[in-house]
């Protein structure tokens, strides 16, 4: 069920904000050069040569009955909300890593800095608002914690930094109504140890055959083009 409209927007508002934040962290471990690339070890016999290497244990998720209790409702609903969120972290990962390319390569500062992030700003809000407004007030506080993982910086950090402490502030008290913080920072080992393990999943390719377990149905595809991906 959808949040009602002003809940809605404010989610959008405050999402489509930390798009454009101007922070990242390394991403150098992220992106594989071809140089960096292991080498595939083999050996001879004879005239065979027998390439070797170390394949990944895959994970196999029996088709579940629908489980009940407290506990299980409140793991459904974070499995099926990482689906809709995460690809929108991610996407606000690659955002950031390149408005601070560009940033970096053509030395915006000033007027001009301000002028570029406002032109991607409204590209952000054609394209995603949208989007954003039929999200539910828990995927959009799900999506800011996941942002946090993976830019390295706590929402209000993020908004304080990029835009002031006053707007910082402001959508601090927004978010106080709706019941986030926007300074509580992911916790992958403490509160959101669970969505560490659906990360750990996601990026393993193990996420699907998850979630067709629980809701005997593939994941949601979230509608983001192609061009953000």
């Amino acid at each position: 069920m959808t949040g009602p409209p002003l809940h809605r927007l404010t989610i959008a508002a405050m999402t489509l904000a930390l798009l454009l934040s101007g922070w990242t962290k390394d991403c150098n471990a992220q992106t594989r050069k071809p140089q960096d690339m292991e080498i595939l070890h083999y050996v001879v016999e004879g005239k065979d040569t027998i390439y070797i290497d170390e394949i990944r244990a895959a994970k196999v998720f029996s088709k579940l009955p629908r489980q009940k209790g407290r506990e299980w409702r409140r793991y459904y609903r974070l499995v099926h909300n990482f689906s809709k969120a995460y690809p929108y972290a991610l996407v606000a990962k690659k955002l950031v890593t390149e408005a601070d390319s560009i940033i970096a390569a053509d030395r915006l500062k000033g007027a001009k800095r301000e002028k570029y992030i406002a032109e991607v700003q409204k590209e952000l809000f054609d394209v995603f608002e949208g989007q954003m407004r039929n999200l539910t007030v828990s995927q959009g506080a799900l999506i800011m914690k996941l942002v946090d993982r993976e830019i390295g910086k706590s929402s209000y950090n993020i908004i304080k930094d990029y835009k002031s402490g006053i707007t910082a502030g402001f959508w601090q008290g927004v978010a106080k109504m709706f019941g986030s913080d926007l300074k509580k920072p992911y916790d992958p080992e403490g509160e959101d140890a669970a969505t560490e393990e659906l990360v750990t999943l996601w990026h393993d390719g193990d996420f699907p055959a998850l979630y067709w377990s629980l809701f005997w149905k593939d994941p949601p595809v979230m509608p983001i083009p192609e061009k953000y991906l």
